[in-house]
C-alpha cells in the first residue's frame, strides 16, 4: 500500500519473513536470520527507521565482504565476580547483544548487578532494543559501545570521537522508559534519511566545511563534523564511554577500530541492575510513577508541543505501524527486495 509517492507500507511479519529469507541466502543459520530480522523489524514498527530496515542493506552488504561472520558465537574470555569479558568473534552484532543482555540479566539475578563487556563485535543496530529486552524483564539497564571516529573532539576540525551510543533503560508499568542516544546531536542515520527526504534538521546539527554552524545535514555529513551533545560535554563523554568499553571489554577503542576499512570490531558494555533486591516492587513503582507524574506537568513553551518521557513516543509509534504497517521508502525496499 502507498501512502505517498515515495513511500510504502509494509506490514511487520510480511517485513520479517522477507529479510529472514534473505539472510539465510548469505549464511544465517534459519533459527538465528530469524531474530536479526525481527530486531530489524521491531526496530521499525517503533519508527527508528535508521537503524531498522534502512540499515539492513549496509548489514548484508558487511555480511558479502566478511566483516560480520553469520556463523559465530561470543565465547567467554575472563570473569571476575559478576563482571565478564566476551569476545564476540566478529558475529552479527545483533544475535552478540541479545546474548549479552540475557547473560548480564543473569548476573544481576544473581548478585544484584552484572557487567558484561564484549570485545570484537559488530554494530547492534538500534541500542536501545536491548534495554527493552532487559527492562520488559524487570531490570534497569546501562549499555553503551564504541564505534568508528566520526567527530571531533570539542574545538577540533578532525575525527577522533565515535558518537558512541548510550542506552539507560527501567521498566515502567507494563512498558518502559528507554533513552537511546548517540553522543552527537543527529545521528548518521538520522542525517541520512534527511538528505534523502530532502529536510533540514530541526536545530543545528554540526558544522559545515567552513566552520559554521547548520542544519543542513548534507553540509554536516560532507564536511564529517557533527555537533556533540552538550558541545564540550557530549565530547568530554564520548571520551570516557570509549575508553571504558575498550577496558571493560578487553577490545579495540575509537582509534584502533578507525583503522580497518569498515566499522567493525567494535567493544561494548551491558549493565544489569535487578531492582527487586534493593526493595519492594511496590516502592520501586511508587517512586518512578511519582516521578513521571510531577515529569508530565511540565508546562509546554507552545501549545504545539507534548511533553514525553523517553520511550514514550516509542510506544504510540508502535501501535501505529503495527496497526497499519511499517512505513518504508520505495527506494529502501526495492534495495532490499534486490539482494
Amino acid at each position: 500500500m502507498t501512502i505517498e509517492n515515495n513511500t510504502i507500507l509494509i506490514e511487520p511479519g510480511k517485513m520479517t519473513e522477507v529479510l529472514t529469507i534473505i539472510l539465510v541466502k548469505y549464511g544465517f543459520e534459519e533459527k538465528k536470520a530469524g531474530k536479526c530480522a525481527a530486531i530489524f523489524t521491531n526496530s521499525s514498527v517503533d519508527g527508528i527507521y535508521t537503524h531498522g530496515i534502512n540499515r539492513f542493506s549496509r548489514f548484508v552488504e558487511y555480511l558479502k565482504k566478511g566483516f560480520i561472520r553469520p556463523e559465530a558465537e561470543p565465547s567467554l574470555k575472563k570473569k571476575a565476580g559478576n563482571i565478564e569479558q566476551w569476545d564476540g568473534n566478529l558475529g552479527p552484532g545483533i544475535l552478540n547483544a541479545i546474548v549479552a543482555t540475557d547473560r548480564v540479566i543473569e548476573l544481576a539475578m544473581d548478585g544484584g548487578i552484572g557487567c558484561v563487556a564484549l570485545s570484537n563485535t559488530n554494530h547492534w543496530m538500534r541500542g536501545g532494543s536491548y534495554g527493552w529486552q532487559a527492562a520488559k524483564r524487570g531490570f534497569a539497564f546501562i549499555g553503551f559501545t564504541n564505534t568508528i571516529a566520526n567527530m571531533p573532539a570539542w574545538g577540533a576540525k578532525d575525527q577522533k570521537l565515535g558518537n558512541n551510543p548510550l542506552v539507560i533503560a527501567l521498566p515502567y508499568n507494563e512498558e518502559a522508559i528507554v533513552l537511546d542516544m548517540a553522543m552527537s546531536q543527529y545521528s548518521f542515520g538520522a542525517m541520512e534519511m534527511a538528505v534523502i527526504k530532502k529536510e533540514s534538521l530541526t536545530y543545528h546539527g554540526g558544522f559545515d566545511r567552513s566552520g559554521n554552524l547548520t542544519n543542513i545535514p548534507s553540509a554536516i555529513l560532507a564536511s564529517r563534523r557533527p555537533l556533540p551533545i552538550g558541545y564540550w560535554k557530549g565530547a568530554g563523554l564520548s571520551l570516557l564511554l570509549d575508553i571504558l568499553a575498550a577496558l571493560l571489554s578487553g577490545g579495540l577503542s575509537t582509534h584502533e577500530i578507525s583503522k580497518k576499512e569498515v566499522e567493525h570490531s567494535v567493544s561494548q558494555v551491558f549493565i544489569a541492575i535487578d531492582l527487586i533486591q534493593l526493595g519492594e516492587s511496590s516502592v520501586i513503582n511508587r517512586t518512578i510513577q511519582g516521578i513521571i507524574d510531577d515529569y508530565l506537568q511540565s508546562v509546554p513553551q507552545d501549545e504545539r508541543i507534548h511533553i514525553s518521557y523517553p520511550g514514550q513516543r516509542v510506544i504510540d509509534t508502535r501501535k501505529k505501524n503495527t496497526e497499519y504497517g511499517i512505513p518504508v521508502l520505495k527506494e529502501v525496499w526495492e534495495q532490499v527486495i534486490s539482494l
